[in-house]
């Protein structure tokens, strides 16, 4: 299915929002727990809270948002690193209680900008002409986080538990192809695509990956949260990668999910960034 990727003000709009609501959430949960509400003047250092929602806490500090997640697999091919809970927990490393969208601000709050997954666009109005986009967005790495034997808390790339599928039967070496090489390497970091949103008639847009699950894609569909720089099929008869779980936890154990944008935080008014 494709979709039509909507106008970019109306993106930013309603994803500001989107940050605007959770704020107001935080602190309202903050007054809750009987905490004061910071002063006006100490919004510098307010900025170093964790701030929680939902599923996941933002952390300013270590420039990070992490997930809770559950392990979901342990044997199979993988079209995901981690979708929603009830929807892809076949084909998933881990299945995530956030949504897509709120994990989507969170983001954002730290200062990542998201592109768009790969999709075709129509170049005219009658649709008759089409081109392909290629997927972008900034970087982020992704992390599984779990107590090893001694109890402490560890992080984990998440190309750990990721291998390269067996050849297929019909499946021919190519001479001009490296196989000890990169080839066989799963990449550490995926792309703040952003997935899209779509029109809902009279009511609010839609965030297609709320609707889907697809938070961090290894295969293509159009419409994750995270994706690979590149387009793979999603047929399960070209799955290039599987679940390695040596040194994974057992399905149902409960792990952090930790992203972390490959982007520099903004300079402090007054304050010159450092030069590279």
């Amino acid at each position: 299915m494709i979709f039509r990727r909507p106008t970019r003000w109306r993106d930013a709009a309603f994803l500001a929002l989107v940050a605007a609501f959770f704020s107001n959430v935080s602190r309202g949960a903050e007054r809750a727990s009987g905490d004061e509400p910071a002063p006006k003047t100490s919004a510098a250092k307010s900025v170093r809270k964790n701030v929680k929602l939902p599923g996941l806490v933002i952390n300013f500090r270590e420039r990070c948002v992490d997930l809770e997640a559950t392990v979901c697999l342990d044997e199979g091919m993988l079209e995901l690193v981690a979708c929603t809970k009830g929807s892809k927990e076949h084909e998933s490393i881990v299945a995530i209680t956030a949504k897509p969208m709120h994990v989507h601000t969170a983001l954002l709050l730290l200062g990542a900008n998201n592109g768009n997954p790969a999709m075709r666009k129509a170049v005219d109005e009658r649709e008759t002409r089409w081109m392909h986009v290629p997927p972008r967005g900034d970087p982020v790495e992704v992390y599984l986080v779990f107590e090893n034997s001694g109890g402490k808390m560890v992080e984990h790339p998440v190309s750990d538990f990721v291998a390269r599928s067996a050849k297929r039967p019909d499946e021919l070496p190519d001479p001009d192809k490296d196989d000890a090489g990169e080839n066989n390497e799963f990449p550490q970091t995926f792309l703040f695509a952003g997935s899209q949103l779509r029109d809902n008639g009279p009511g609010p847009r839609q965030y297609l990956a709320d609707l889907s699950g697809d938070v961090i894609s290894i295969a293509t569909f159009g419409d994750e949260l995270l994706c690979l720089p590149g387009v793979y099929s999603n047929d399960n008869g070209a799955l290039m990668w599987q679940i390695d779980a040596t040194k994974l936890p057992k399905v149902g154990s409960k792990v952090i999910l930790r992203l972390r944008p490959q982007v520099k935080p903004a300079p402090r008014a007054g304050k010159t960034p450092p030069e590279d």
